[in-house]
């Protein structure tokens, strides 16, 4: 790019430089590879190894490394300003509203490059990009807005959640007219009427052009995205009505509007997904496309519920990214997750994930069917419903009204010549004879069944009536999961627990007089003191001893049993393994696995 000018000096990043003799010895890689293994980041073989895998994915060395997970985001690309003497900027300090305007700016580009405008200063606009190589490629944004640009380089997983938000906020039409949700509760208090649950005209005239009520419910809806929430609950009560957003799996109170408006609020979310607004004596499902973009929408699934006084309405946030995240961010051990690929390499066998609602089981089967997702394989899923759409998976609605079962579906695949198969879940003798069938037949299975624990799973199979030599000539490997929310790493601090609770929790005398135990604190960045969450395994594949217990009808005592004399730890065991990793605390850990 002829106008595209080098950083000056003047901004040195924010890292100590190695000394000198710390490059010495690393002389046979060449530029970052090389200050990799000088720094001590990577050994030589790795970075060789790195290196070649990056040209033949036919992308930058600092991509591979990220995506692959082989080094953090922000720590590698502080290695690659160092190299290439680029200026580094940290997002987190970043307020949106001092940015530039987005519509100055075309958002395609910006998506595509992943650039986010920081300062314009005259004709002369900054950009953070990701990664050194985007540098090359800003001649097409040049063109489009007339500026020469300068470029400073952002931790890539710092600057895609950013650049989401700084378009989303800037986003013309709905956005643009959103206030803050405590304007919007204000306007809807001057609204003295009181709108009784049985008038119908009201909830009709409230779902069309009432806007306050669109505008607060577009509010909550944009709220509860940005602030990473799994479900929104609307609830009135008998003389109040909240708003709670569902966080890392904890419920939290957000906004609580006018009593005399909950119909009014009802009857727009079911217009927006298309319910029967005069039907308020069943229940009703439907769904919510909202479009952030002209390149982003986010789906919600809908359900209305009719209370003593008045209508919950509950929404589930469908998040696409969230089932395409690779299986190295799940939370497997190393030989966990080596069992898990080794087992969908496999042509046939039944893989069953186990856990209760809410644990993060279909991404986790979701995790494994994109692994498989190659052309050369056929894919089918049978899902009530399916909430995530996935290019190249046949995808099928279970809807028991009409006799499309789990069962039905699980035939009509069968005469489709399948690879691989996956059932929402296993709920009846039936769907169970099936999919062992098919996993006998040489087809990969993946399903979860409702149990706690993996000992679980088999009993539960066999109490449905599965016979105990198909149970273990088909299942090959059980996961029970669950979900821990994450330590905040800003805020987190150093927890004083003695020594005798630490060894009550099942903690080793090594352990205890080796681990560092934390403890949440919160700040501006997290939710009291967590962020995001960590998923919590248990991995027990079907070995030859486990099948003779099988076989012999043994009791889930006897298979948990057999799980631990083999190596594998339970739930429990492996929620400690995370908290000694400092990745949640101790009480996170005993909230979860229930011990």
């Amino acid at each position: 790019m002829n106008d595209y000018r080098p950083p000056s000096p003047e901004q040195p990043p924010a890292m100590p430089k190695p000394e000198p003799s710390a490059l010495q010895g690393a002389t046979r890689r060449g530029g970052l590879a090389r200050r990799l293994v000088a720094d001590g980041l990577l050994g030589e073989a790795a970075a060789v190894r790195a290196e070649a895998e990056a040209r033949e994915a036919e992308r930058s060395l600092l991509e591979h490394l990220i995506v692959t997970g082989m080094l953090p985001a922000r720590q590698a690309t502080l290695c690659a300003a160092w190299e290439y003497g680029l200026p580094i900027f940290d997002l987190d300090a970043l307020r949106l509203d001092s940015l530039p305007p987005a519509r100055d700016y075309p958002d395609r580009i910006l998506r595509r490059l992943m650039v986010l405008p920081l300062m314009r200063h005259g004709h002369r606009l900054t950009v953070a990009v990701p990664y050194p190589a985007t540098l090359t490629l800003l001649d097409e944004l040049q063109f489009a807005t007339g500026l020469t640009l300068e470029g400073v380089l952002a931790p890539v997983d710092q600057l895609g959640p950013v650049l989401e938000s700084y378009l989303a906020n800037s986003e013309s039409g709905m956005l643009d007219e959103l206030a803050s949700v405590d304007d919007a509760v204000g306007e809807l208090a001057y609204d003295e009427g009181v709108v009784d649950a049985s008038d119908e005209q009201a909830a009709v005239a409230a779902a069309g052009d009432d806007a306050p009520i669109v505008k607060f419910v577009n509010k909550i809806l944009l709220d509860a995205i940005q602030r990473g929430a799994s479900d929104i609950h609307f609830e009135p009560y008998e003389t109040s009505y909240r708003v709670r957003f569902r966080i890392d799996g904890i419920l939290h109170d957000v906004a609580h509007p006018p009593f005399a408006m909950r119909s009014r609020i009802s009857a727009r979310l079911k217009v927006m997904s298309r319910l029967d607004i005069s039907e308020r004596r069943l229940p009703q499902d439907g769904a919510i496309k909202l479009k952030l973009s002209t390149t982003r929408s986010i789906d919600f699934r809908v359900n209305s519920l009719p209370t003593v006084y008045g209508e919950k309405v509950v929404l589930r946030i469908l998040d696409p990214s969230s089932a395409q995240m690779g299986i190295e961010q799940l939370g497997f051990t190393p030989e966990q997750r080596a069992m898990y690929e080794g087992v969908l390499d496999d042509p046939q066998g039944m893989i069953l994930v186990t856990g209760p609602t809410g644990s993060g089981k279909t991404v986790s089967l979701y995790t494994g069917i994109n692994l498989l997702n190659r052309v050369e394989r056929n894919i089918c899923t049978a899902e009530d419903p399916v909430e995530i759409k996935v290019p190249g998976v046949n995808q099928v609605n279970v809807l028991p009204k009409i006799g499309l079962s789990f069962a039905s579906a699980l035939r009509a695949f069968l005469r489709q010549d399948p690879d691989v198969v996956m059932v929402g879940e296993i709920r009846d003798l039936e769907t169970a004879e099936i999919a062992v069938k098919a996993s006998q037949t040489g087809h990969l299975v993946l399903s979860t069944v409702h149990t706690n624990s993996a000992a679980e799973t088999l009993t539960r199979l066999a109490n449905m009536g599965v016979a105990p030599f198909n149970i273990a000539s088909s299942v090959s490997l059980i996961i029970a999961q669950r979900l821990a929310r994450r330590l905040c790493q800003r805020c987190k601090q150093p927890a004083e627990i003695p020594r005798e609770a630490l060894l009550a929790q099942g903690f080793t005398d090594d352990e205890v007089a080796s681990a560092t135990i934390y403890e949440p604190v919160g700040c501006q960045h997290c939710t009291q003191g967590f962020k995001g969450r960590v998923g919590i395994y248990e991995v027990v594949p079907i070995s030859d001893a486990m099948s003779q217990l099988i076989m012999t009808e043994g009791n889930s005592r006897d298979f948990d049993a057999q799980a631990r004399r083999e190596g594998y730890p339970d739930l429990r065991r492996s929620g400690i393994l995370k908290v000694m990793q400092g990745l949640t605390s101790l009480a996170e850990v005993n909230r979860v696995t229930k011990d």
